[in-house]
């Protein structure tokens, strides 16, 4: 029995030798083979799946601003106390990371992308359009209002991302918004221009500082200063 398991071992090694030698030699002749054992083993991309993709079209529901999170709990009920499942698939707040300063240090919180608005993903008919539009809290659609207008692809992805299949994890799209925009007025919370307001008139990401109008002696004149040094009005 020793001899017959030793002669098994020897004849696997023999035979993954050989293999060996077929995946590496170049003078069979075979170029195809070749190529095709090179790209099975080169890594996969994963493959984009785009919510976009996903059984019925996106809408934008306008609500009550700042009740966007109760508006989604009462609509989620009614979808599931009027057994409309299969038709209204998922309500969504959109979310964006902006870059905070807090006691001047660098935070990153999310925060909601289109305050008063939620999208909605579901197969548009009278009675799905009855059971949004009659929801608590919801003020109407974008678009005409018997007539929804569905979102086309490139804005939703904007909005809600993409997401790799192998690993589900949301692919990265821009870096975190800084929360300031230029024509913005802030006001400065330190340095000798405390207690001023004024416009911003350029951002720079990279040094986190921003320029802005400061009104100086009835004059409007630009003043550099970091992120921390200002807050929103």
């Amino acid at each position: 029995m020793d001899n017959i398991i030793a002669t098994n071992e020897e004849t696997e090694e023999e035979s993954s030798v050989v293999t060996e030698t077929v995946e590496t030699d170049g003078g069979s002749g075979d170029t195809g083979s070749e190529e095709g054992l090179i790209f099975e083993k080169e890594d996969k991309a994963p493959k984009v799946v785009s919510p976009y993709d996903r059984p019925g079209k996106w809408y934008v529901v306008h609500t009550q601003s700042g009740y966007e999170n109760k508006v989604q709990g009462n609509l989620a009920q009614r979808i599931q106390s009027m057994n409309k499942e299969d038709s209204i698939h998922e309500v969504v707040i959109p979310l964006e990371n902006v870059v905070e300063f807090k006691q001047g240090k660098r935070v990153e919180v999310q925060k909601k992308m289109f305050p008063g608005y939620i999208l909605v993903r579901c197969r548009m008919n009278d009675e799905v359009w009855n059971v949004i539009r009659n929801t608590p809290g919801i003020t109407g659609f974008v678009g005409a209002s018997n007539k929804p207008t569905p979102l086309p692809r490139r804005e939703v992805e904007n909005f809600l991302g993409t997401e790799g299949e192998a690993d589900g994890q949301a692919v990265k799209r821009a870096k975190p918004r800084m929360g300031y925009e230029e024509g913005e007025t802030v006001r400065v919370k330190e340095g000798p221009f405390a207690d001023f307001s004024g416009e911003i008139i350029e951002i720079n990401e990279d040094q986190l500082k921003l320029k802005v109008l400061v009104n100086i002696f009835g004059r409007e004149t630009p003043v550099e200063l970091e992120f921390a040094q200002v807050a929103k009005l």
